[in-house]
């Protein structure tokens, strides 16, 4: 059987920390930016964490699953 091809645009865009969670960022930062407030800007700068009711998903396209 070959091996799982892992998901090229889900291996960009989400990244595993120490403890096995999956890192993401936030959306809504790469234009338009005129009408969003400093504070709003500087906290989508930020990374986050996938919800736990899509982990499972992610975790299948980067092949883990």
């Amino acid at each position: 059987m070959p091996k799982m091809k892992t998901n090229s645009g889900a291996k960009k865009r989400f990244a595993l920390t120490g403890t096995g969670k999956i890192k993401r960022k936030h959306a809504f930062k790469r234009h338009i930016l005129t009408k969003k407030t400093t504070k709003q800007k500087r906290n989508l700068t930020q990374s986050g964490l996938v919800a736990a009711s899509d982990v499972n998903n992610v975790k299948f396209l980067l092949g883990m699953k």
